[in-house]
């Protein structure tokens, strides 16, 4: 058990230094979910007005937070292939801890990478004329990490059967901007067709998205959300420990 901690910290300490050192990483990741905000949410807040009793743009805004944490979540993973590559992905799985503990250290790093990303994402509320208080803030960064740690999980989990950063990237785009679209982030489920909202509801972003609604609009929770909080939160842990025992158990099989 010690030795399966040591790890974890290492690994997490290793991957954000790297992240602390890589400024671009930050910028690039975080251009992404401006632009959506304030282009293109202030774009089609002049032509859609949502039923809701708010702007456009302070709706899609638990979603542009959940697209930062999925591009962010998600790439985190590409971490393994450049272990794969340059060989540091086997010192990890000749060293005598659990296979658990390296999909752990990773799906952590990544956690706390993209729920820093989403902080600085959210502190721009004053700026679309939100208004959250210190609790709110508390509880929306909890969801985030959550949902950091199931993207993370789910990311390693697909790296781990390729070897190579161009397969990589490849499969990735084409998962996620499905994932971004079919969760609620742009219009409500409930609006979808019913073959595209049983898709949403497959879909884990989906999910963090309806509790990022709940933090973030409390007083208009039954206006904006599509599930119950607590099945969104029951979601979002169940996703994570199967994502995390299945990429353990791959990595098993793939050492």
């Amino acid at each position: 058990m010690r030795s399966d901690l040591n790890a974890i910290y290492v690994i997490v300490a290793r991957e954000f230094i790297k992240f602390v050192r890589e400024r671009g990483r930050l910028i690039s990741t975080l251009a992404r979910p401006l632009l959506w905000l304030f282009l293109v949410g202030g774009g089609m807040s002049k032509m859609v007005s949502p039923d809701m009793g708010m702007p456009y743009m302070q709706f899609i805004f638990p979603g542009i937070i959940g697209m930062t944490i999925l591009f962010s979540s998600i790439f985190s993973s590409i971490s393994i292939i450049w272990d794969k590559e340059f060989g540091f992905m086997k010192e990890m799985l000749v060293a005598p801890v659990s296979r658990f503990s390296i999909v752990i250290g990773k799906a952590l790093s990544g956690t706390m990478v993209s729920t820093f990303q989403a902080l600085i994402i959210v502190l721009l509320f004053p700026v679309i004329g939100l208004k959250l208080g210190i609790d709110q803030i508390i509880l929306i960064l909890c969801i985030s990490a959550m949902l950091s740690f199931c993207l993370a999980s789910l990311g390693i989990l697909i790296a781990v059967f390729y070897e190579n950063l161009e397969s990589f990237s490849v499969i990735m785009n084409f998962i996620i901007m499905p994932m971004f679209f079919l969760s609620g982030a742009m219009y409500p489920v409930k609006l979808l067709p019913h073959v595209l909202g049983f898709l949403t509801k497959i879909n884990p972003l989906t999910y963090g998205i309806d509790a990022l609604k709940y933090m973030i609009f409390p007083e208009k929770k039954l206006l904006t959300h599509d599930f119950p909080l607590s099945l969104d939160v029951a979601a979002i842990v169940i996703s994570s420990i199967v994502f995390v025992i299945i990429a353990a158990i791959v990595f098993e099989r793939r050492k």
